[in-house]
């Protein structure tokens, strides 16, 4: 299957980006070095094309009632201009995938969901619609630009009347962004590092691009790869679909409950709800290592007694911490913080401790 490219693919070859193949598309992996990348957006700004994304427009009079029965969040809570994190669970106590849910108003919603996805996804809730919501998959038709860092809202300031700096977290202002009417300028992100996700139709792409590195040049923004989007998420222990969440976990499992709103009837509620109050038989930590070594998917955990107790599911040595940090389910007994567990690293049992999440605390 041929890989797509998204809008500002040129710009990027152009950047000097390492391209890669990722869920589906041609997308840069870096353009100087990871390390750098990651500390422009802890202690500055920058910019991360991630229009590989999908996004899926509901609407009509009973779009919540289908969000409310396909997310496990209680959607009924959200008002307009606000963002929900959520996830889809697959009728067999595993999870289709995670999202975000916007409300535009009373009848319209827009759903953001993982690039490797997008079909699964489309499936999954148009099976589900018994309500005859109108859906429409315009994840071909939107860019998104993650302008992120704690610079982020003064780069930006110029380029919108929208405050910036007061903009709550996970609420969302549609407005003239960068001269172009009607932008969703979203206070969300992956990083930890604060800053706003910029959603445009392809056609005013490269001229908000643009304008973004020209509003920034005083923050010394820079444009930022794949590579740093995954430490960063993962030194705040955030989840990334395919690694630490898929089809066989559950929410509860992987720490995800407080999505889980059991006020509403939804798929899988009976099963995650015996979860809830029975407790799993394993669950997804955060571990930090307590001697040199990088953990990586797959690497097996082990108790003291060498057996073997859990997997890692992501890992890297942390840009921020200078230490190897990892995400990883383990049997029950051995996830409360402080309790020591050992990576194999090749032929190794390196030790490492659960700590509680997030590895990265700001100030």
């Amino acid at each position: 299957m041929s890989l797509k490219r998204t809008a500002l693919f040129d710009t990027h070859q152009k950047l000097g980006a390492k391209i890669v193949p990722f869920a589906g598309y041609e997308m840069p992996l870096r353009y100087t070095s990871d390390i750098e990348e990651h500390q422009t957006v802890r202690k500055g700004v920058g910019v991360f094309d991630v229009s590989h994304m999908g996004e899926f427009m509901l609407t009509g009079h009973h779009a919540l009632d289908l969000i409310q029965y396909v997310t496990t969040n209680d959607a009924a809570a959200l008002y307009d201009g606000k963002v929900q994190y959520s996830c889809l669970p697959n009728g067999k106590g595993g999870i289709v995938d995670d999202l975000l849910v916007y409300r535009i108003n009373a009848e319209s919603y827009m759903l953001v969901v993982n690039a490797s996805n997008i079909d699964k996804d489309w499936a999954w809730i148009s099976s589900h619609n018994k309500w005859g919501v109108s859906m429409e998959n315009i994840s071909d038709d939107i860019s998104l630009f993650a302008v992120q860092g704690p610079q982020a809202a003064a780069a930006l300031q110029s380029l919108t009347s929208v405050d910036l700096h007061n903009m709550e977290y996970y609420t969302f202002k549609r407005a003239k962004f960068a001269g172009v009417d009607n932008i969703i300028i979203s206070a969300t992100g992956y990083t930890g590092a604060g800053g706003f996700e910029i959603y445009v139709p392809n056609s005013h792409a490269l001229h908000v691009w643009q304008h973004i590195f020209e509003a920034g040049k005083p923050y010394d923004i820079k444009p930022v790869g794949l590579a740093a989007r995954d430490t960063l998420r993962l030194e705040m222990g955030f989840c990334l679909y395919g690694n630490d969440i898929d089809d066989t976990t559950s929410p509860i499992e992987a720490g995800l409950g407080w999505i889980t709103k059991f006020n509403k009837d939804f798929i899988d509620k009976a099963l995650l709800e015996k979860q809830k109050n029975e407790g799993t038989a394993r669950k997804l930590v955060g571990f930090q290592m307590l001697e040199r070594g990088i953990p990586r998917a797959h690497y097996t955990l082990h108790n003291d007694a060498g057996e073997t107790i859990g997997e890692v599911t992501s890992g890297t040595q942390s840009p921020s911490l200078g230490v190897g940090i990892g995400l990883g389910y383990v049997q029950t007994p051995y996830s409360k913080a402080g309790t020591t567990v050992f990576v194999a690293v090749r032929d190794k049992k390196i030790p490492a401790q659960i700590v509680k999440l997030p590895f990265y605390k700001k100030g």
